[in-house]
């Protein structure tokens, strides 16, 4: 299903994020996640592509399980970097020929093995260029659907990490945008008015696309400092923090928190008229199950 289909139902859109797994027990654990959240008919899901592509063919193999073994739309990632043209046309190829229809186009990173990767011998310099490649794909009439690919791109309510720069960072979003982005999904945040903020300055810019709101509830703290180092930056909220420090280390006390906490963003984003929410699920199922009862939608969501 091409996500102008999706995205274009009445009401937002709830959608989750799963990242394939390299050893075969966590596969099927993650399979039997997915089981558990297919019954909430999620809009679609998203599947994460390892920095340099590193996970190339698990992220191949796990979107055609989900496409093949459930109703739920497939999404995977694609990167830029450590990719040729030739490289991402077989892999577009790939999925146009399974009956894909959606892509979210990434920057990426670089693979962790090689803090020095020379970004200059990239076929892709920035995410806009690899828009404008599917963009080609599509108008080649290689896939099955006319229109080709649905293409996502990232969005960053707190602030691209590499543009300190607002207003040229919403000149580069534009250009993501104007190369053929049907939509924008966002890093993860944690305090709403930087969503509403972003939200408001896409449309000064001109940006008219579903903006959907990404979002990580927080399960340990651990977790939580090693989302800040993956995002190169997350701004947790005081609040956030003083109710965190009141559990005390207690592994369930700080579940608790963070599930009310992510399900009082998502009642906000709601009550906004947000086009969408995507939560990243860390491949478990129990947050996520707890926020949809919060919200009221159990598994009638559709």
């Amino acid at each position: 299903m091409h996500i102008s289909d999706i995205l274009s139902q009445e009401g937002p859109s709830l959608s989750f994020e799963f990242f394939p797994p390299r050893a075969q027990e966590s596969f099927d654990a993650l399979y039997e996640v997915i089981a558990e959240l297919e019954p909430y008919k999620p809009s679609f899901v998203s599947v994460t592509y390892g920095a340099g592509g590193s996970t190339r063919d698990l992220t191949h193999d796990l979107v055609l399980r989900i496409k093949e073994t459930t109703g739920i739309p497939p999404v995977p990632h694609l990167t830029c970097i450590g990719h040729s043209e030739a490289e991402i046309d077989a892999i577009l190829q790939r999925y146009a020929d399974a009956g894909v229809s959606n892509i979210l186009a990434l920057r990426g990173d670089p693979p962790r093995d090689q803090p020095d990767y020379d970004r200059s011998t990239d076929d892709f310099k920035f995410a806009s260029d690899l828009v404008a490649f599917i963009k080609k794909f599509n108008e080649s009439g290689r896939h099955p659907d006319p229109r080709g690919f649905g293409i996502g791109v990232a969005g960053f309510p707190e602030g691209h990490p590499t543009t300190p720069n607002r207003v040229l960072e919403m000149e580069y979003m534009k250009e993501k945008v104007d190369a053929g982005a049907d939509y924008i999904c966002t890093q993860l945040f944690f305090d709403n008015h930087d969503f509403f903020d972003y939200r408001e300055r896409c449309q000064i810019a001109g940006i008219t696309v579903p903006i959907i709101a990404g979002i990580m509830p927080v399960t340990s703290v651990k977790g939580m400092r090693r989302m800040a180092e993956l995002a190169e930056g997350a701004r947790y909220p005081a609040k956030l923090l003083r109710a965190l420090e009141r559990a005390n280390g207690d592994q369930k006390s700080v579940e608790r928190i963070g599930t009310h906490y992510a399900a009082q963003q998502c009642l906000e984003l709601l009550d906004s008229g947000v086009d969408g929410i995507h939560i990243y699920t860390l491949n478990k199922s129990k947050t996520t199950r707890e926020i949809y009862a919060s919200l009221g939608l159990s598994q009638a969501h559709s």
